[in-house]
């Protein structure tokens, strides 16, 4: 499906002419062909520069922007480095959960660096990919800090236009909502079911564009969702996205506050129920 545009170049508007040119971003999509770059050729030819074996990362895999559940995991020793992920850009430390092995990787902040990273774990055997982001909090659920299920993500971003066409909405995908959901009704954290919006442009949530979100029935303000949420669409891949609700955007004093140990540990019961609910 192509998206509409005066010609198969990227558009534009004459001199003299009333004709707005149309954002590149918008034109020469097709969603059904597929892409030269791929992540497995990327991953080989890291692997051969960095002398590394090729080793399938864990079934799990966790998203961590803050990177915060990294530095714990790295200062308590309940982590270790996987000596095979392949990213140029990030490392991968594998933690285990009663049993269960998790990797995890820090600081893919935004939407482009955390698709770019879903993508490469799913090349390297990841079967779910789950990210838990810090957010701001737009319609209050409870006092900060808490935790949403982000049910859809307002497409406030760039990268989802690259592998759905046009719309408001990136979704949960729907066969992992329900049995996630009740899994997580006991947990002592609280987490609630929302909608966010994802922005790849933090510091321009202006007075009416939060406004908009709200009418909206958004919850919080992230960066990742929405982008994460369409490439699970489009690649038939098992993402599930949960935000922090951990600041009102630093309008009261004492914000940005996570709970202990940064809110690793909460972040990780969470990732633990998910993980043995869905897989």
């Amino acid at each position: 499906m192509n998206a509409p545009g005066p010609s198969p170049g990227f558009g534009g508007s004459e001199a003299g002419s009333d004709v707005e040119p149309i954002p590149p971003i918008l034109l020469n999509k097709d969603y059904e062909a597929p892409s030269l770059f791929l992540p497995e050729n990327l991953l080989r030819e890291a692997r051969r520069q960095k002398h590394l074996p090729e080793l399938a990362v864990p079934k799990v895999c966790l998203l961590d922007p803050d990177g915060d559940i990294v530095r714990h995991l790295a200062t308590t020793g309940e982590g270790q480095r996987h000596t095979g992920w392949a990213c140029y850009h990030t490392d991968m430390w594998v933690t285990n959960l009663r049993g269960l092995p998790i990797g995890v990787v820090g600081l893919a902040v935004g939407a482009p660096f955390a698709v770019l990273v879903a993508e490469q774990l799913s090349a390297s055997g990841a079967e779910l990919i789950i990210s838990v982001t810090s957010a701001g909090q737009v319609k209050p659920l409870a006092d900060p800090p808490y935790f949403v299920l982000i049910d859809k993500a307002l497409r406030d971003e760039g990268t989802s236009l690259h592998y759905q066409p046009p719309a408001a909405w990136s979704r949960l995908p729907n066969h992992l909502g329900p049995p996630l959901r009740h899994a997580l009704i006991g947990l002592p954290e609280r987490v609630f079911s929302g909608a966010s919006w994802t922005t790849d442009a933090p510091y321009r949530e202006t007075q009416d564009a939060i406004a908009v979100a709200h009418e909206a029935d958004v919850v919080c303000v992230e960066m990742e969702a929405a982008a994460l949420y369409a490439y699970a669409a489009a690649r038939n891949r098992d993402v599930v996205c949960f935000a922090h609700i951990t600041n009102t955007m630093a309008l009261t004093d004492n914000d940005f506050e996570k709970g202990i140990a940064n809110g690793a540990h909460g972040a990780l019961a969470i990732v633990e129920v998910t993980a043995r609910v869905l897989t």
